[in-house]
């Protein structure tokens, strides 16, 4: 969590002076993001789909859903959540082959 810091200096002491303000901002690790698997020529439909229930929590009709598109389209989002959720999800994707990004 990053803090903006806005406060002001009075040169005379006898004036009044504001006072310390904390502002919470929103670091981009905290939106929503999305996991996106792309289309490749290497890896199976049963090998993605593995991938998908194992790693992402798919059920079989999800991971195969997802799978078609990612044939068809090229690309589709199998996941949203925060970037600390996702990026571990991203990286097991990654190791078993697939190519996968968090966006």
């Amino acid at each position: 969590m990053l803090y903006n810091i806005k406060f002001h200096l009075g040169v005379d002491p006898a004036k009044e002076v504001e006072v310390l303000e904390l502002d919470e901002v929103d670091t981009d690790s905290e939106k929503e993001r999305n996991l996106v698997v792309f289309n490749d020529d290497v890896n199976t439909f049963d090998h993605v789909i593995q991938a998908l229930i194992d790693i992402c929590d798919h059920t079989k009709e999800q991971a195969e859903q997802c799978t078609l598109i990612i044939h068809y389209k090229g690309k589709c989002v199998v996941k949203n959540g925060s970037y600390e959720k996702l990026a571990p999800m991203c990286t097991a994707i990654c190791d078993r082959g697939i190519s996968a990004e968090v966006a």
